[in-house]
């Protein structure tokens, strides 16, 4: 989720609980190797063991078509730092697909093997490579094809977003397809899309038969989702935060920003997921902010008059 799940993000989400890793907002990988300083500029968990400050692991994500490029921008992570690498073919944004990146892939299935035996032939061994993929680029009969190349590339994991490049994020999720992949490949299948609630995540565990799952924009919209669902899987994810209220929440998320004048735009981004997808109810109000002091004076003027 480009420009919101940043570093600042991933500590918060740590310090909340439920989740086992985070995957870092895509690098793209164009006309240039990405070098080693990139790495730690846009991944600063790499400079402490490939963690948030609070202790959540976090995977680098990389995105092109290129597999030399890809290859050599993998290993320069891996010396950065990274001690996982995810390969997106998912992204559906046009400006992306264009470029020979994301989605764009899921019409070449050899090209997503190539570029995954690329990069997995280009770290050590020990180091896993997975692929994040959705069902296709129109039909969702494409992922028996795409999902197997993959594996063949040597992922020792996928991710499947349960829509097309098409649907974009559109419903209906085909979590039956997810299910059957799953069970036609030899390596861990994580089910993502549309885990809104934990009705939805019992739903999507019973279709896909996945004992794995990723949400991304779900954790803004409902914080407390992500130690939900990790109860429900019998995980531990005791945090403090649990029954933390919102301004709580956005205050914590000031705290491990850098406290620049983005900061209150993150903020209000957060607040249009939480109102579109979630029970926020203020994103009317406090879209007017324009400053960290207007955007907590005009959430805590809402505060008193629920109250009052």
């Amino acid at each position: 989720m480009d420009g919101i799940t940043d570093a600042a993000m991933r500590a918060l989400m740590g310090e909340l609980g439920g989740f086992s890793y985070a995957v870092s907002e895509f690098l793209r990988v164009s006309v240039a190797v990405l070098p080693a300083k990139v790495f730690r500029r846009e991944v600063p968990e790499l400079l402490s063991g490939a963690r948030t400050p609070t202790g959540l692991p976090v995977q680098v994500q990389i995105l092109g078509g290129d597999p030399d490029r890809m290859a050599a921008s993998a290993l320069a992570a891996v010396r950065a730092g990274a001690n996982a690498i995810d390969i997106n073919f998912g992204c559906p944004a046009p400006t992306v697909n264009r470029n020979d990146g994301g989605a764009s892939l899921l019409r070449t299935p050899c090209r997503i093997r190539d570029v995954v035996r690329a990069v997995r032939e280009a770290v050590p061994t020990e180091v896993p490579v997975s692929a994040k993929l959705r069902l296709g680029w129109e039909s969702t009969d494409e992922i028996l094809v795409n999902a197997p190349m993959a594996v063949e590339g040597g992922a020792n994991w996928l991710t499947l977003h349960a829509r097309t490049r098409m649907q974009s994020y559109r419903p209906p999720v085909d979590w039956a397809m997810v299910g059957r992949v799953r069970q036609m490949v030899q390596v861990p299948v994580v089910a993502n899309g549309d885990i809104w609630n934990l009705e939805d995540f019992r739903r999507c565990r019973e279709v896909t038969g996945c004992q794995h799952f990723m949400i991304g924009r779900a954790a803004l919209a409902n914080p407390r989702l992500p130690g939900q669902i990790a109860r429900e899987l019998g995980l531990n994810s005791a945090s403090q935060l649990d029954s933390a209220d919102w301004e709580s929440l956005f205050r914590r998320l000031v705290k491990w920003c850098d406290q620049s004048p983005h900061t209150v735009l993150k903020l209000k981004q957060w607040i249009k997921l939480a109102h579109l997808h979630g029970d926020f109810p203020w994103f009317d109000r406090l879209k007017t902010a324009t400053t960290l002091d207007e955007f907590f004076d005009l959430l805590s003027e809402q505060f008193l008059a629920k109250v009052g």
